[in-house]
């Protein structure tokens, strides 16, 4: 507003002395005819009856298209707006409830094609149609905006009764409107709505309690909307769909009934600096090929996910904290996609990102942290690819893949947690490869139950139970993984389960380096392991493993213990300069062997036994699943 306006708004029984321009209120023409002499020399002044009246007055000689509407209700007036005009509330304290326009059968305000520049403020604006859902009524509106026209609405109070259309409707090739400092609350339909290509800049707004969404930007509306504060919806915040676009900007979004914004339908707004919290359902919501950009936003305290993806929808969630929601804080399924990168996701109730059902996000550079529950779940055939993530400190596992999924993880940091670090259970699959995972309270890498995961170039240590533990049919490739400083065996494989080891190096475990039991079997080809506190393979109960090519050294027990009715087959394997025996078999144990080197070790074995002294293995402990 320009500064003459505003010293009208804050000064106007002064401006009646003083400013030329068309006074509106009822009574005041007859007043004015009837009382000459006290009007004297203000010639330059008009007074009117009716809104309409003055906007008829333009064709006055000294009309310079300022129009002061004092005190009252103003009631079915066409009010169509075609120059640009200045129109603007008068009355002592809050101007604008003072200043009531409103219509029962049309728009309130329609501003066309002329009215560039035109200003309206410091009044409320209603439409309040006798039958409110009628619906000739969808296209009636407190404000009406159409093409090629720029007004500036300002510090107005804006309410519609009507069940159907909306409040205020900016539409059309042009309309670039400027809406700041008003309330549009209250009303029973869609407060602001934005179509067919319409811009605008529509800043500090008050959006709240309305019965359809605070927003709705449909068909290429492109808005700039900042610094509105839109909450108490008793439906979505803000609503774009069918190629909407806009960019919003430090809005505070906040206890709407469904998402505090949706996205739908190739629509692909620009969510910047926003806080998007409290809602009654989920935070953001983007779904049937929905795009978008949501950049530093602040997402918490949703009941249902901080953010939702579904159904082919792309959007990118880049630099969020997304936090202390009742249920995840990501969650990606039925076909979603997304760029999911550098957002921090802590505190929720249930997984940091969840991915299902043939969902292929990219999820990258986030820190997931501190969770109720886990950090990321993987089920029902999700996938994706997830890079370059710090996990760590969730309740349960940092990562879980199941029931057919087959996510990509890479060079992940995956630590600290309170159970077990990536679980893979029930047929799930994928690629695990180049991560740390370390300092979990269970095992780092947990496999069971049909799972077949490719398990590459890791690193794997300091764990307060084992490194890899195999159980319960569990499959795997596990390759070229460095796996150390466990509390309990590096690799455990136990109850039918059969995975492939090839050329990973175990090494100073706190325990043994591979311990096979209970129906165990697998083929162990090319590792090395050594320096580890107990037996560097231990092979027990009814287990028959495969162990080719191995070099298996420097333990503090023995290289290779049987026992307990267990088989093996050895082929071609270098078992040395371990403490006790290179070999340590049970009697009753039978052992197909060729080509196995076993030298050099100190055969400590022999002499406890021969002092009476029954050495420790590591069957005395199992690992915690």
């Amino acid at each position: 507003m320009n500064e003459s306006v505003l010293w009208c708004v804050n000064n106007y029984v002064t401006v009646s002395l003083q400013y030329k321009g068309a006074h509106v209120k009822p009574g005041f023409a007859e007043h004015f005819y009837s009382n000459p002499a006290r009007y004297k020399g203000r010639d330059n002044m008009f007074y009117y009856d009716t809104i309409e009246d003055a906007l008829g007055g333009g064709q006055e000689p000294h009309f310079d298209g300022l129009i002061f509407v004092h005190s009252g209700i103003y009631t079915d007036e066409w009010i169509y707006i075609e120059s640009p005009i200045t129109m603007i509330g008068a009355a002592p304290g809050k101007v604008a409830e003072k200043v009531i326009i409103e219509n029962t059968r049309d728009s309130t305000f329609v501003f066309m094609e002329g009215s560039e520049d035109a200003y309206v403020g410091y009044m409320t604006i209603r439409f309040n149609p006798d039958d409110k859902s009628a619906q000739h009524h969808n296209a009636h509106h407190c404000l009406e905006i159409t093409v090629n026209c720029s007004p500036i609405i300002d510090h107005c109070i804006i309410r519609s009764t009507c069940t159907v259309g909306s409040a205020v409707c900016v539409s059309g090739q042009g309309a670039c409107p400027t809406i700041k400092h008003c309330n549009i609350s209250d009303c029973e339909n869609v407060g602001l709505y934005i179509t067919d290509h319409a811009q605008g800049i529509y800043e500090d707004n008050e959006i709240s309690n309305n019965a359809l969404a605070g927003i709705w930007v449909k068909n290429h509306g492109n808005p700039i909307i900042r610094r509105n504060h839109i909450h108490h919806g008793r439906d979505v915040g803000v609503f774009t769909f069918d190629h909407g676009m806009g960019y919003f900007e430090s809005c505070n979004i906040h206890r709407n009934r469904i998402a505090g914004f949706e996205v739908k339908a190739y629509a692909n707004p620009t969510v910047v600096r926003c806080e998007i919290h409290h809602g009654q359902t989920g935070g953001i919501y983007v779904h049937e090929k929905g795009r978008g950009q949501f950049i530093e936003n602040k997402i918490y305290a949703n009941n249902f996910a901080g953010v939702w993806i579904t159904s082919n929808s792309d959007p990118t969630i880049r630099g969020n904290a997304i936090f202390n929601g009742n249920q995840g804080g990501v969650y990606i399924f039925g076909d979603g996609r997304g760029l999911i990168e550098g957002n921090d996701i802590y505190g929720n109730a249930l997984a940091g990102i969840q991915i299902r059902t043939n969902s292929c996000p990219i999820v990258r550079h986030n820190k997931i942290h501190d969770g109720q529950h886990g950090g990321i779940y993987v089920h029902e055939k999700g996938q994706g690819v997830i890079e370059e993530n710090e996990v760590y400190s969730n309740t349960l596992a940092g990562v879980w893949v199941t029931t057919g999924s087959t996510p990509v993880l890479r060079r992940n940091r995956i630590h600290s947690g309170k159970q077990v670090g990536v679980y893979f259970y029930d047929n799930g699959h994928g690629v695990l490869e180049d991560n740390d995972i370390y300092n979990h309270m269970y095992s780092g890498v947990q496999i069971r139950t049909g799972s077949n995961p490719k398990i590459r170039r890791n690193k794997i240590w300091g764990g307060q139970n084992g490194g890899i533990l195999v159980y319960n049919s569990g499959l795997g490739f596990i390759e070229d993984n460095e796996i150390f400083d466990n509390a309990m065996a590096g690799v455990w494989i136990k109850t039918d389960s059969n995975p492939t080891l090839r050329r990973n190096k175990i090494h100073d475990g706190r325990d043994g380096g591979i311990c096979i039991f209970n129906g165990g079997r697998g083929l162990l080809e090319e590792n090395d392991i050594f320096r580890n506190a107990q037996a560097g393979v231990l092979i027990s109960t009814n287990s028959h493993p495969v162990l080719r090519k191995n070099r298996i050294f420097d333990g503090f027990a023995a290289g290779i213990e049987i026992t307990n009715h267990a088989t093996a087959t050895l082929e071609g394997n270098q078992i040395f300069n371990n403490r006790f025996g290179g070999l340590f078999l049970a009697s009753g144990v039978n052992v197909t062997m060729k080509d196995n080197k076993i030298m050099n070790n100190q055969d400590a074995i022999e002499k406890a036994v021969s002092r009476g002294v029954t050495p420790v293995t590591q069957q005395t402990a199992t690992p915690s699943v």
